[in-house]
């Protein structure tokens, strides 16, 4: 695998509701930094869980 971490399969799907203007903000922002929004909400919620684990 030449030095890369194995991606786990993604499998799952998560859907919500957001408004229109913040979804279009953060999309505009993760093209400006040049990462998807998909990529930023799943570090989100692997720091979120490892922050609250033991909780």
């Amino acid at each position: 695998m030449s030095g890369k971490k194995k991606a786990k399969a993604k499998n799952s799907q998560l859907v919500i509701r957001i408004n229109k203007e913040d979804r279009d903000q953060f999309v505009a922002l993760c093209d400006e930094l040049d990462t998807s929004a998909a990529r930023e909400i799943r570090r989100f919620i692997r720091t979120f869980v490892e922050h609250h684990k033991g909780d």
